[in-house]
């Protein structure tokens, strides 16, 4: 079951909010060529959060299987220190940029009334890495890409059953 709407009211124009959703489609679109190529799994793999690269559990070279297609191979670039930031405005497929993008309208334009934008944006960003952060400290040898604004939109609810408790 997928809430559409609340009914609390906002009192100034979520920008963050459409903003961030806005960044999500854009990448989802023109990035991740909206999922019709092979450019999902490259993505995934390269800018994905992958622990095993950020902790050098596993050595460079070693694969694994994304699809029938193609692999993710560990490496050592130098922007997977970036991947906690640039995982969340990735995507796997159609049902997950919308239900992402949903929850995120639904709830986060509540939360962002509350915060303020620019505190919202810095909590929303801040609660991703954590999130991220967290999947390298549980499983910190897995070479598994992990994508998705799964963790930033779960605190931004956690934030609003706070702020709208009934």
């Amino acid at each position: 079951m997928f809430p559409l709407y609340d009914e609390n009211p906002t009192f100034r124009t979520p920008v963050v909010t459409i903003g961030l959703i806005a960044v999500m489609v854009a990448v989802w679109v023109f990035f991740q060529h909206a999922g019709i190529d092979r450019d999902v799994a490259a993505t995934v793999c390269n800018f994905g959060l992958v622990p095993a690269e950020l902790t050098h559990l596993r050595e460079v070279g070693f694969r694994i299987p994304l699809d029938q297609f193609s692999d993710c191979v560990i490496d050592n670039e130098w922007y997977n220190w970036l991947t906690p930031i640039t995982s969340m405005f990735l995507h796997g497929s159609w049902g997950h940029i919308l239900s992402n993008s949903l929850f995120l309208w639904v709830f986060g334009n509540n939360v962002e009334d509350v915060m303020g934008r620019g505190r919202f944006l810095g909590f929303y960003l801040l609660c991703g890495v954590v999130a991220a952060m967290t999947q390298v400290v549980v499983s910190p040898s897995s070479p598994v890409p992990t994508v998705g604004a799964s963790g930033a939109i779960s605190a931004a609810l956690g934030a609003y059953l706070l702020l709208y408790p009934r």
